[in-house]
């Protein structure tokens, strides 16, 4: 097994924050750092251009991105611009995403097979204008021609920058889409209550057995560890490695409005096994 690589994700603050706070996390020797995309509110992208102009190393990604309510050519263009800029070092993490955080108010789509199309139509409309022009798609929802429009440049990263896909398991359509892409953000789905690494333990071998290359494939865990005890932390990370995991995102979102207490997580470092 791969050693497992460690993120924190930002819980709130503007760009300027994002990029010092980036900053810190690279110095501490954090893997990665995530914003999160709200319908309304501080720009995620514009946030990790920012933290882009403030490292060297470090990913940088979206924790996550609701594709289904956005212009999947959009998305195109700011990840493949993100990614010349930070020299590779983009993630996009893809999911149908919280309705509660504004869909509703904004007129936003918010049934869910609805948005499960779009979903997927944005997810090849993505991918396919990474590889470049011509590029034509026609689908229930989108329909994209041929453009000699000034085409910016493919991104860095070869065959595409990493997809992170919301998987609800044991729903096999969910478990089929994230096999086509290059991660998993496992959740699950009712009764199933809880999540734990027995269900992770569970999920790595469908995925072992249903996909035919895992040797680029990451299952990204997300939690909270005890910044004053590093055995217990290491303890809490080692169970989910052991079931799988090759990522854990460490994320304080009970501390919105705690920012130096968020600052002094990210300059203790990753909860290291």
């Amino acid at each position: 097994m791969s050693e497992i690589k460690y993120g924190f994700v930002l819980p709130y603050g503007d760009a300027r924050t994002a990029a010092e706070m980036a900053y810190e996390a690279e110095q501490a020797g954090w893997d990665g750092f995530f914003v999160w995309e709200p319908v309304w509110g501080i720009d995620a992208w514009v946030s990790l251009t920012a933290a882009a102009m403030r490292t060297e190393r470090i990913r940088l990604g979206t924790m996550l991105t609701p594709i289904s309510r956005m212009r999947p050519w959009k998305i195109a263009s700011e990840t493949a611009t993100l990614d010349n800029l930070s020299n590779g070092r983009v993630i996009l993490s893809i999911g149908l995403g919280a309705i509660d955080s504004g869909f509703e108010a904004f007129g936003e789509v918010t049934d869910r097979k609805t948005r499960a199309e779009l979903l997927d139509e944005g997810l090849e409309i993505l991918t396919g204008l990474w590889k470049g022009q011509p590029y034509r798609f026609d689908g229930k929802h989108y329909k994209v021609k041929e453009t000699e429009f000034l085409p910016p440049p493919a991104p860095v990263q070869k065959p595409r920058i990493p997809i992170w896909i919301v998987g609800a398991w044991p729903s096999k359509k969910s478990m089929q889409r994230v096999l086509r892409y290059d991660g998993l953000l496992p959740q699950t789905l009712k009764p199933i209550k809880g999540f734990n690494p027995t269900i992770l333990r569970e999920i790595n071998e469908y995925i072992q057995s249903h996909r035919k290359d895992t040797s680029h494939f990451d299952i990204v865990v997300e939690g909270k560890t005890p910044w004053n005890n590093k055995r217990e932390a290491a303890s809490i990370v080692q169970e989910w490695a052991d079931a799988g995991a090759t990522w854990w995102n460490e994320a304080m979102w009970d501390a919105m409005d705690r920012l130096d207490a968020v600052r002094e997580r990210v300059r203790q470092g990753p909860p290291r096994i």
